[in-house]
């Protein structure tokens, strides 16, 4: 980052947005000493949100388990025996019922999680009548159901779909390392599917997978250059699941962790970035540093489509230690894309051991 973007920010004068970062610059930044890598994060967190209103977030699980791909970190891959029971695709009336109960306590975003490698073109219409159902309550929706074409996103948003998630997981570097199945390009090709059909992203990834650090660098690096930054980025800590063939990674260090966090606010200012995965296993203190360092959405239930999560009354008693509140999010069940809007997720899960980052 040059000296003017520097004093630019401690000005509290917005940077503009950057889509050409190099790899040296991000690795600058995630060698900075810690008190310089949080203030600056921090600075830019002030510049386009509120730094103690948190969104929460939740997701159910539409369809669980028999995935034909070999994501080493994923429970839900029929290869691997983790525990995990396959389930057939919930009916809409199942699905919502949850909406509902999602929308009572709060919500006003709905993500249904399927685990496709990618929809077939008959299930498309079932995941739609869900999306006009749910939409119809007055909820945002979101979805992540694999790979999609570009006539199945068209589909999605006809139906009323507002976000779209589809992760990069890592680095393109050390992708192949992780996954055989499929390629990176597959899943940038995906994204541009969701953008060309006008539905929002959410984007992020996985560390603590084998990574170094300069393969932490190339997944922000190729988040950030996306041709439009994410408008949610998750940065999950891997959960190791006994019977994948992660289980037994020796874990990112904590700061490690939290420089992720900071060079993810500060790389992509005014995108979400979801503490997502892994926070079951964080302590208080660690959770409260990536707060600090930008982190400005969670997710919140007990349950992470088949992995643990923190407790809502363990959040909320969190929530209070730290002065935090949960961002108050007002939606148009009519317009749900109307400027300014703040944008809350709600999601919840099936009781499976464990399971996906999102």
């Amino acid at each position: 980052m040059s000296v003017v973007s520097h004093a630019r920010e401690a000005a509290g004068q917005p940077t503009p947005l950057r889509h050409d970062w190099s790899r040296s610059e991000i690795e600058a930044l995630f060698a900075l000493p810690m008190p310089e890598l949080l203030f600056r994060a921090a600075s830019v967190h002030r510049q386009h949100f509120d730094p103690a209103e948190v969104q929460v977030s939740t997701l159910l699980s539409v369809k669980t388990g028999g995935c034909p791909e070999d994501c080493s970190y994923c429970p839900q891959a029929q290869r691997y025996h983790t525990g995990v029971e396959a389930t057939k695709l919930m009916e809409t009336d199942a699905v919502l019922e949850k909406a509902r109960q999602a929308k009572a306590a709060g919500a006003t975003r709905f993500c249904m999680g399927a685990a496709w490698r990618s929809p077939k073109d008959r299930d498309v219409p079932k995941v739609a009548a869900m999306i006009r159902e749910v939409k119809a309550l007055g909820l945002e929706t979101c979805a992540t159901l694999g790979m999609l074409t570009g006539d199945q996103a068209r589909a999605l948003k006809d139906a009323g779909l507002d976000y779209y998630n589809h992760n990069l997981d890592t680095d393109p570097e050390f992708y192949d390392s992780i996954i055989q199945t499929r390629e990176i390009q597959d899943r940038l090709t995906t994204l541009e599917h969701v953008r060309d059909a006008g539905l929002k992203t959410c984007c992020g990834g996985i560390v603590g997978m084998g990574e170094t650090g300069r393969q932490r660098a190339g997944l922000l690096r190729t988040l950030a250059n996306l041709p439009s930054h994410p408008d949610s980025v998750p940065i999950n800590r891997l959960v190791q699941v006994e019977g994948t063939p992660l289980h037994g990674t020796e874990e990112i260090d904590p700061f490690d962790f939290v420089r992720t966090i900071a060079v993810a606010r500060i790389l992509m200012p005014r995108s979400m970035v979801r503490l997502s995965a892994g926070r079951q296993d964080m302590s208080d203190e660690l959770q409260a540093m990536c707060f600090l360092a930008g982190a400005n959405s969670i997710f919140y239930g007990e349950q992470l489509l088949t992995t643990g999560n923190p407790d809502t009354e363990r959040d909320m008693a969190l929530f209070a230690r730290l002065g935090l509140r949960p961002m108050q999010v007002h939606v148009d069940a009519e317009h749900h894309d109307h400027p300014g809007t703040a944008h809350v997720d709600i999601i919840e899960l099936p009781q499976h051991p464990r399971s996906f980052a999102a």
